[in-house]
């Protein structure tokens, strides 16, 4: 294992509760699934999309801010389009999560540059629940 995949592992270990940002309601689509796994993991999962009151039997909020009032986030699993992810980041930051995930296929190094010189750890274009599986967390 990379010191990079330990870090991230550790992370992973520490955190509580994950932020889906753009989890959606249909069973179908990945947000759901990675979130469904992650709660079976036992990860209090907090949903992040506007047009929805509850997702996965969770409160869900309008924005990342708004969550953060009501939860302490550790992680930001961001599904959004990566032309959208800079935005997500950037609201990310000062809530001081202790790791940003942008999914598989969400790509913005400038965004995750900025966490990073911010300190909050980044991962990005990779899949939150193929890594949790792969690091044995």
């Amino acid at each position: 294992m990379t010191p990079a995949d330990q870090a991230v592992r550790e992370l992973l270990r520490r955190a509580r509760t994950i932020a889906v940002v753009g989890l959606s309601p249909k069973p179908d689509r990945p947000s759901n699934s990675v979130a469904r796994y992650l709660q079976r993991q036992g990860y209090r999962i907090v949903p992040v999309h506007p047009g929805h009151d509850e997702i996965l039997g969770e409160r869900s909020y309008p924005t990342l801010r708004a969550a953060a009032q009501d939860h302490t986030i550790d992680i930001v699993d961001v599904f959004r389009r990566s032309e959208a992810a800079g935005t997500v980041v950037d609201e990310a930051i000062p809530l001081r999560p202790l790791l940003i995930w942008l999914q598989q296929g969400v790509v913005d190094a400038a965004a995750q540059a900025r966490a990073e010189a911010a300190g909050v750890a980044c991962v990005m274009d990779r899949c939150l629940a193929v890594e949790h599986r792969l690091l044995e967390v």
